[in-house]
């Protein structure tokens, strides 16, 4: 198993690609820590991992509050002792709208949630991975970080400040044996946002939402839309040793659809 002995954070683990990564971890021997603000899908999600045979603890948590990140380390200390790995996960994708129309405190609130949580917890795992001189740290961002789309600026802002702050973990800690990597996901239609997405985009042109999502496919090399379960392989590769001389890299794990 690639995790035996590891203990990994995993938030935004309630539903979609945490919930996906969650189970990933599991089954490869980590013991998952699930953060998510739903306690009731972190219920679910828990009982399936323990029902698996894995082992799973969980607490109900906003990451944009530092008290609620310092809640989540606490309970991974509380629950097995400490942490290993840390997937930054959570986050929202606010409003679709052009530039001008968004207000500051809807652009806030999207900042907040995808940028401030993984600072937060990076912040407060950090002193521990460079006492034990180990530690991996996975931060999932988003093709909208690197390509040009419309309507959702707070959220390719953030997934690009993401990218920034990633490089720069693993600047700081790459002699110190932490390393720190993203992924940059696709489309992944099953997940609750995505399915938000194409309907509020489609909404906002006047097209069918079906039609809309055909035709952004056709400009992926493979014409087709990513899992949750392929987002999940890729993050288990990255936590891993072995991907242990990889650091400060931005991974697509988008069917072909960019190249840098």
């Amino acid at each position: 198993m690639q995790l035996a002995e590891k203990v990994a954070i995993v938030t935004g683990a309630g539903r979609g690609i945490g919930r996906a990564i969650a189970h990933r971890f599991a089954a490869e021997g980590a013991a998952v820590l699930l953060a998510a603000r739903t306690a009731e899908e972190l219920k679910t999600t828990a009982a399936e991992i323990t029902e698996a045979g894995g082992r799973a603890a969980w607490f109900a948590a906003d990451v944009s509050r530092e008290s609620d990140c310092e809640g989540i380390l606490r309970a991974a200390r509380e629950s097995f002792g400490g942490a290993d790995i840390l997937v930054n996960n959570a986050g929202v994708y606010g409003p679709v709208k052009p530039i001008e129309e968004i207000i500051p405190a809807e652009w806030d609130a999207v900042v907040t949630s995808n940028l401030r949580g993984a600072f937060l917890l990076t912040r407060l795992l950090l002193p521990g991975f460079y006492a034990r001189g180990s530690g991996a740290i996975l931060n999932i961002s988003s093709v909208s970080a690197k390509a040009a789309f419309g309507w959702g600026a707070p959220y390719s802002a953030a997934k690009a400040a993401l990218l920034g702050l990633t490089r720069t973990t693993a600047a700081e800690g790459a002699q110190r044996g932490v390393r720190a990597n993203a992924i940059c996901p696709g489309p992944v239609p099953e997940t609750k946002m995505s399915q938000e997405l194409g309907r509020g985009l489609a909404e906002r042109a006047g097209r069918d939402a079906d039609e809309m999502f055909k035709n952004f496919l056709k400009g992926i090399l493979q014409g087709r839309p990513q899992t949750a379960d392929e987002i999940a392989a890729a993050a288990l590769f990255l936590v891993s040793d072995q991907s242990s001389a990889i650091t400060g890299q931005a991974l697509n794990v988008d069917g072909g659809m960019l190249f840098y």
